[in-house]
Formats: structure tokens, C-alpha cells, sequence
């Protein structure tokens, strides 16, 4: 059993021109908001315990269509609400606090990546690390950092972004053993990525999992287009 993370507070800044006044997670793909997407794909997992939202921005939005939507009754939703910004890793610190089971995955709210979740677990249990990240290999791109991985699964580095031929992204999919401690002693505020991530890859004590399952970020009024198509075709 494994429980899961969505961090859902996003503002949607970028996506303003094509969707105002809702949080990311919110924006319509396909007539349903794309949260509907990710919990649909979560519904295939017979094993997930409970689902724990991280909302912010207009988390009315999201509380209203969970309390009124009977599709997902059958999951165990809960939610969890900055009421200040907390960064990236202080929302997923007070999400997490109601975590129970020993592994947790956390889910971008605003970003598909389909990664063989149970597999994903079974290599943090193998590598026994308290903290995996999937990994997505692209081609040609420049939107995003790459990562450098060793032979071993450990994570090198994390590159700024600039062109790169062929490489590996973060996809955003984190697996968590909640009993590692890893936001004890952080501040109030604090980045995920800065304070956590980049860290344990200097330590190399971080490990990634490449996953080659369809991946799309619905950040950009470009790819929030693509996935109105792609999103029904691939879950």
C-alpha cells in the first residue's frame, strides 16, 4: 500500500490567457478539470491508500468539485491548505504529515508522467533511499534542466536549462519513505529542489528512475492545447 502526494496549489500564472481565475490543477482538459485525469490514472492502482491534495491558491475550487463530484468516491481524498505560500518544500511537508503508509509517491499538479508506479517503489526499497525521482528521457529540448545519472541510478547533477540534444528531465514523480525524516529541522519556507534535492545529489545519496511512459506539463498555453487530445489518449 502506498499513499500519494498531488501538490496542487499552483497559480497558473502562465496559463492566464487561456484559462483565468483557477488554480492549474483546475483547468479544463477535455471537459474535466485535469485533476480528473491524474485521479483517473490513479484508479488503476488497486494498492493506493490515501490521496492527499496540497492546495492554495482558490482551493475552494478544488475542495467544491471533490465534495460535489461522486466519479471518485470510491478514493480516499484528502487535502491539506497553504494558508501563506510555503515553497515547494514546505507544501509538500505539510501534506505529507498525513501520510501513513511507508512510501509515498508525490505528483505534480499540473503535469502527467506515466510511471509504472509499483515498480517505481520496488527500486527506492531495492536502492534503499528515502527519496527517488522519476526520470523522463526527451530529445531536443531546452523548457527544462537535464539530470546526470550514474550507472549506479544515482543522480549526479541537476543542469540548468539550456539546449540539449538528449537527456534526462525531472519529471516531477517523487517516491518518499516518510519515516526518513528528510523536512525535519527545514524552515518554515523552503524549495524542494533547493533544499532537498540538489543537496542529496551532491551527496550522492538521490537516485532516479528513468521511465519512458507519456509525459506532458500543461505549464504553457502550447502544451495546455496538446493535452486536450493527448491526455484522453493515453490514460
Amino acid at each position: 500500500m502506498f499513499d500519494v502526494v498531488i501538490l496542487a496549489g499552483g497559480l497558473g500564472t502562465r496559463l492566464r490567457s487561456v484559462v483565468s481565475d483557477l488554480p492549474k490543477c483546475m483547468a479544463p482538459v477535455a471537459g474535466r478539470p485535469f485533476l480528473a485525469w491524474i485521479l483517473q490514472w490513479l484508479e488503476k492502482y488497486d494498492n493506493v491508500g490515501s490521496i492527499v491534495l496540497s492546495l492554495g491558491y482558490k482551493s475552494h475550487a478544488v475542495t467544491d468539485w471533490i465534495e460535489s463530484d461522486s466519479r471518485f468516491s470510491s478514493l480516499s481524498i484528502d487535502w491539506v491548505i497553504e494558508e501563506t505560500p510555503l515553497g515547494t518544500g514546505g507544501g509538500m511537508r505539510l501534506a505529507m504529515s498525513k501520510v501513513k503508509a511507508d512510501r509515498a509517491i508525490v505528483l505534480n499538479g499540473d503535469t502527467f508522467f506515466d510511471v509504472d508506479l509499483n515498480s517505481f517503489i520496488a527500486f527506492s526499497k531495492r536502492k534503499d533511499t528515502p527519496l527517488a525521482v522519476a526520470l523522463k528521457p526527451m530529445t531536443a529540448f531546452d523548457r527544462y534542466g537535464s539530470v546526470t545519472l550514474a550507472d549506479d541510478g544515482r543522480i549526479v547533477s541537476f543542469n540548468e536549462k539550456g539546449w540539449c540534444d538528449r537527456g534526462l528531465i525531472n519529471g516531477g514523480v517523487y517516491c518518499i519513505d516518510p519515516r526518513a525524516g528528510l523536512f525535519e529541522g527545514r524552515p518554515h519556507r523552503f524549495s524542494f529542489e533547493k533544499e532537498i534535492l540538489e543537496p542529496m545529489s551532491r551527496e550522492k545519496s538521490l537516485y532516479g528512475f528513468v521511465s519512458d511512459g507519456p509525459f506532458i506539463d500543461i505549464g504553457i498555453p502550447e502544451d495546455y492545447a496538446l493535452a486536450q487530445t493527448f491526455l484522453p489518449a493515453n490514460i
